[in-house]
């Protein structure tokens, strides 16, 4: 069993993240833009305001961490499963579980979200972190 080749989950995690980031922006700022605001405006926010330069900064950090971990997962796994897009399938529906199914059913219980836009943003989510895994995973080698 190899070691993790770090360099590799980070060049594949900037990967998956770009690829989580332009998922994450066609949803929220162009597909489901009107829905979105809507949403804001009921929690009473302006949604004019609500992504200004910081917020988006962070989102898009949050999108470069969300794809190392998921490559990491990948690194993490193979050994087990085997190299390949069947491994790094499987990782990415892991980090999506962990990084955004879980959370969803906290936003579901509280209400604070419209449950059909979180439970299309779930099917979204895993398309999204399946392909962004498969992307980083094609990067990565053992060392």
């Amino acid at each position: 069993m190899g070691r993790i080749n770090w360099g590799r989950v980070f060049l594949g995690g900037l990967l998956a993240g770009v690829v989580i980031n332009v998922g994450e922006f066609l949803f929220h700022a162009v597909l489901f833009k009107d829905q979105m605001a809507e949403a804001m405006r009921a929690l009473g926010k302006d949604p004019a305001t609500v992504m200004t330069g910081g917020a988006v900064a962070v989102w898009n950090l949050l999108g470069f961490l969300t794809g190392i971990a998921a490559v990491w997962l990948y690194a993490a796994i193979r050994p087990r499963y085997g190299a390949g897009a069947k491994t790094a399938a499987i990782a990415g529906v892991g980090a999506w579980f962990l990084g955004r199914f879980l959370g969803a059913i906290g936003e579901m219980n509280m209400g604070v979200f419209p449950q059909s836009i979180i439970l299309v943003g779930l099917v979204w989510g895993l398309v999204e972190f399946i392909v962004a895994t498969l992307a980083g995973g094609w990067l990565y080698k053992e060392a």
